[in-house]
């Protein structure tokens, strides 16, 4: 099995804290968590996170680990696969005993294991995924996302296509799912009574060949504002079929299809000039960040302990804020290690600043609201980087979804 699969645990020796816990998970010398990752499979890129943040602790073990507590962090591969989810899931909850799940990836796998977590009341935190469903401590009191929410992004979208073209015509193209619904409603929230702004709306899916057809009803639409929600490799084909079309209104591409590697490069850079996203995130290959204190600390830490990865893949920029912030509430729990402590502290964040996030980007939780973020930044694509546009925009309260 890859090593990543395996427990981290530091061969360093750790001081013994006197007293035995009851918690699950914990003992005088060890945090147990856990996590299941796509290392293989069709989203196996997002494995980075994974990867990542084992590296994460393992140097958080070789300095002394958590108050002299090390941590024992069990990553499975579930190959993007919800039965394989349950079933890595259940052997870490019921053999391994881990105290808390944190950093879990995916929308569909995260749902598979969503109510099984909450019934065996198991901390279940900073997923990496930004669906509404995550904020939701009523009915699933031990679930979080750290991920922006889609519908927080729509509204934040909304919110600067009003300001930069209140009388303009919208046309959106988005996926036939749970994710693309989450987006666009959010994106007409943000426009209250403006949503008759929206001229034509097209849905695309995930088994199409290309989305050329639906550009080609939303450019004959008359818009001057696309609201594009695809994922990367629909949101190329749109980019390139938008130039092809020689139609040039106000793209919004969504945050998770805004990779330069990923998306704008296949996609042709010259055709992505002008696009606008939200971002949380400092881009560590931007030339602004070479003086920035959290980020040079990231460089080196990818350079010496994930030496073979890319700092500037955004599933290391996520996993390692995923670390940082475990540790973060972790601390915070001192020696109150019990998993009822853990989610008052989860639910209780105050302006909390992630190293790589962006300015003015913070973190806050409620018990009653358990969506993290609520301001993005928007920002422009100029050829090589994307370029902050204004301050950061607040989201705006949301409307719960039915549930």
């Amino acid at each position: 099995m890859s090593k990543f699969g395996l427990a981290v645990a530091a061969t360093i020796g750790l001081a013994a804290i006197s007293g035995a816990s009851a918690e699950t998970g914990i003992t005088a010398t060890e945090i147990k968590i856990g996590q299941t990752m796509p290392y293989s499979g069709p989203a196996s890129a997002y494995g980075a996170a994974g990867r990542t943040e084992t590296s994460y602790y393992n140097r958080l073990n070789a300095k002394g680990g958590l108050n002299g507590r090390k941590i024992n962090f069990l990553s499975y591969d579930d190959a993007y696969s919800p039965p394989k989810t349950v079933e890595q899931t259940r052997k870490l909850v019921e053999q391994d005993e881990i105290f808390a799940n944190f950093g879990s990836l995916g929308t569909a796998t995260n749902t598979a294991i969503h109510k099984y977590m909450n019934q065996k009341k198991v901390p279940h935190l900073f997923l990496s995924t930004g669906a509404d469903k995550w904020n939701d401590p009523k009915n699933f009191p031990y679930t979080m996302a750290l991920y922006p929410s889609y519908t927080m992004e729509g509204r934040v979208a909304a919110k600067y296509v009003l300001k930069e073209r209140p009388n303009g015509k919208i046309a959106i193209l988005s996926q036939n799912d749970d994710a693309g619904r989450d987006y666009v409603r959010g994106f007409k929230e943000g426009l209250g009574d403006k949503v008759s702004m929206i001229v034509k709306e097209v849905t695309y899916e995930t088994s199409d060949p290309t989305v050329d057809s639906q550009m080609v009803a939303l450019r004959s639409s008359g818009a001057d504002i696309f609201f594009n929600m695809t994922t990367p490799k629909f949101a190329a084909q749109a980019i390139r079929k938008a130039a092809e079309l020689n139609w040039k209104p106000l793209h919004y591409i969504v945050a998770v299809a805004s990779s330069i590697k990923t998306v704008l490069q296949p996609a042709g850079v010259e055709n992505a000039v002008g696009l606008v996203t939200a971002i949380s995130s400092k881009i560590p290959a931007d030339p602004r960040w070479d003086n920035d204190k959290d980020v040079q600390e990231y460089m080196a830490f990818m350079k010496e302990w994930n030496n073979n990865a890319d700092p500037n893949d955004g599933s290391n920029t996520t996993g390692y804020n995923s670390a940082w912030l475990t540790e973060y509430v972790l601390r915070k729990c001192g020696d109150n290690l019990t998993r009822e402590n853990l989610m008052k502290v989860v639910s209780n964040l105050k302006d909390v600043q992630l190293p790589l996030a962006l300015p003015g980007v913070t973190l806050s939780s409620t018990p009653d609201n358990f969506s993290l973020f609520d301001k993005l930044q928007i920002s422009r694509f100029d050829g090589k980087t994307w370029e902050p546009v204004g301050a950061v925009i607040e989201a705006g309260a949301q409307k719960q979804a039915a549930r």
